[in-house]
């Protein structure tokens, strides 16, 4: 018995009843040992489709979200270097993040990605934020704008 281990624990007849037992079988005849659970959403965003106003409004706030995060080695934020490839806003309100680095060896590759999802799930009317890596094509220079080539003494 897996509890045998439990001081004060003598038997199944001490375990306590779940409030919400998991059903004996499942559909294909396999024992479930855990519940099916409900998923709350606490975005807040509205269920239907974004209209066209509001489709304009979380573009203009993602892209100031994504101006809010910055490449720790060059001051200057991660849209106007160019890092981000692509945003997508799904029907069911999915905001969908496609960026590169600068360089595959970046020091923050693994957080950088969340910090972008962080930023972005704010923005009133996106319930989820997903933000995936490519390296194809690879970053270079010319993805920069010019503000942020301004900003580097690059022009």
């Amino acid at each position: 018995m897996a509890n045998a281990q439990i001081p004060g624990l003598d038997s199944a007849k001490d375990l306590p009843v779940p409030k919400h037992p998991a059903p004996a079988e499942a559909a294909e005849g396999v024992v479930s040992s855990t519940p099916k659970r409900d998923v709350i959403d606490v975005s807040g965003a509205p269920i239907e489709p974004p209209s066209d106003e509001e489709i304009e409004r979380i573009t203009e706030d993602v892209i100031g979200q994504l101006k809010s995060v910055y490449d720790p080695e060059i001051p200057t934020d991660i849209y106007e270097l160019g890092l981000i490839y692509k945003v997508e806003l799904e029907d069911d309100r999915l905001l969908k993040v496609e960026m590169t680095l600068t360089a595959p060896g970046c020091p923050v590759a693994g957080e950088m990605p969340e910090w972008v999802r962080e930023a972005c799930e704010v923005v009133a009317g996106v319930r989820r934020v997903e933000v995936s890596m490519t390296f194809d094509p690879p970053w270079t220079p010319d993805r920069m704008s010019d503000e942020a080539k301004l900003e580097l003494n690059m022009l």
